[in-house]
């Protein structure tokens, strides 16, 4: 099992864990949602649950309970600017289908 964070996205969250001034990391899951099925859940990590997968890079430590792992097994979690745009991106190996607004998807 694996999830990969690239060096944007690892700029990102430091970034945001200084602003917030607390954080161990980043707790990434996934919620049943919308058409398609799932939807992404980010959120800040203050503290590890027992149930917890913890993936590391760039200094940034990524928590994932135990529930959302095979969903979100090979993913890779990038940060882009897009015009005025910025957001996380999630490129899912897992992904079979999403719908068409991109909020929610299926595997």
């Amino acid at each position: 099992m694996s999830i990969t964070i690239t060096e944007s996205a690892a700029a990102q969250v430091k970034k945001q864990l200084d602003l917030r001034g607390k954080g161990l990391g980043l707790r990434l899951g996934v919620r049943e949602s919308g058409c398609s099925g799932y939807a992404y859940v980010i959120d800040f990590a203050d503290e590890k649950e027992k149930e917890d997968s913890v993936f590391e890079a760039f200094g940034v430590k990524v928590f994932v309970d135990k529930d959302a792992l095979n969903i979100l097994d090979g993913l890779e979690l990038d940060f882009a600017r897009e015009g005025i745009n910025s957001a996380f991106k999630f490129n899912n190996p897992n992904v079979k289908d999403a719908c068409g607004c991109g909020e929610s998807f299926t595997v």
